[in-house]
């Protein structure tokens, strides 16, 4: 089968590529390495250093004619969609639409789109939430996801296309990178590992479900085996706030380093937390990795790198 994945040399991308080469796919991978980078990628996979909203990635996916598409390139993080909503839209929307545009509307791949659970339902009603909750986002990168997935279910009415939406949880593990504002488990390991000490945004008291990166490429992996054109909530259903998660860090790696606390960070909902209920019964999808073990092997990860 031929498998391309956008942000394939990415954090969630480069294992999912992974994944598809110990099963033998014929891989390709566009990505512009904005935040990915080739250490992360296998040399089996076929690369196109490209933006997904430039010509040459429509050109890449009508020369690879691929069988399924994984599209994981994003611009993700939060509070860099607050400060640059135009930026967010063109990656996360404008990007996404000119995939879609390029693709045979007389022979369609299956199409997998990345979403997010975290930031779509916004503030929730219901916890955890399902995936027939309300959508309100309160930032901009949550309401670029919830508009690609409004243009995924136009191209289905009017053209055909089989596609499904994960949503994922907030995803952690090895690879995840640590350079800006998305990833609290990646910003707190590299500054422990360097003696510097963590800044907790606001109070702490905020929750978060947290599902490690091994556990999504294995739902990505059932979704393209059985091609169901559904959308899926991809995480624990655990609520971990992020003083909880900083002390699970510090047991992790043996650190003794308090934290210091900042203000809090525009477009940061209070507590999110998703169930899966529906991954489970359609995908016989669950997750294995239980929080403490998945930070006790991204910190040997982390530690590797240093």
């Amino acid at each position: 089968m031929r498998v391309l994945v956008t942000g394939g040399a990415g954090f969630i991308g480069s294992h999912v590529v992974d994944r598809l080469i110990a099963k033998n796919f014929e891989v390709a991978v566009i990505d512009d390495l904005t935040s990915g980078t080739l250490d992360n990628l296998s040399d089996r996979a076929q690369f196109f250093q490209q933006d997904i909203c430039d010509p040459e990635a429509a050109h890449t996916i009508k020369y690879f004619k691929p069988e399924v598409i994984i599209h994981t390139a994003a611009q993700m993080s939060v509070s860099e969609s607050m400060k640059n909503p135009l930026n967010d839209v063109r990656v996360n929307v404008q990007g996404t639409i000119n995939l879609l545009n390029a693709l045979d509307k007389n022979n369609f791949p299956f199409f997998v789109f990345i979403s997010t659970g975290g930031a779509l339902y916004g503030e929730q009603d219901v916890f955890p939430a399902p995936e027939d909750h309300e959508i309100r986002p309160t930032s901009v990168y949550g309401q670029s996801k919830a508009v690609v997935e409004q243009y995924l279910a136009l191209w289905k009415r009017v053209y055909g296309l089989n596609y499904a939406v994960l949503r994922l949880a907030n995803v952690y593990g090895p690879r995840q990178n640590p350079h800006g504002e998305a990833g609290v488990v990646a910003i707190f390991l590299k500054k422990l590992l360097s003696g510097e000490i963590p800044t907790i945004n606001g109070t702490g008291h905020f929750t978060r479900d947290y599902v490690n990166v091994l556990d999504v490429v294995s739902a990505i992996e059932k979704v393209i085996e059985r091609k169901l054109s559904n959308t899926f909530n991809i995480g624990t259903g655990i609520e971990t706030s992020v003083n909880e998660l900083y002390q699970e860090i510090l047991k992790a790696g043996n650190f003794e380093i308090q934290a210091n606390y900042g203000p809090q960070r525009a477009g940061d909902q209070e507590r999110s937390v998703i169930t899966s209920a529906r991954a489970r019964d359609l995908l016989d999808w669950s997750p294995k990795l239980d929080l403490a073990s998945g930070l006790q092997d991204t910190y040997r990860w982390f530690a590797s790198q240093q």
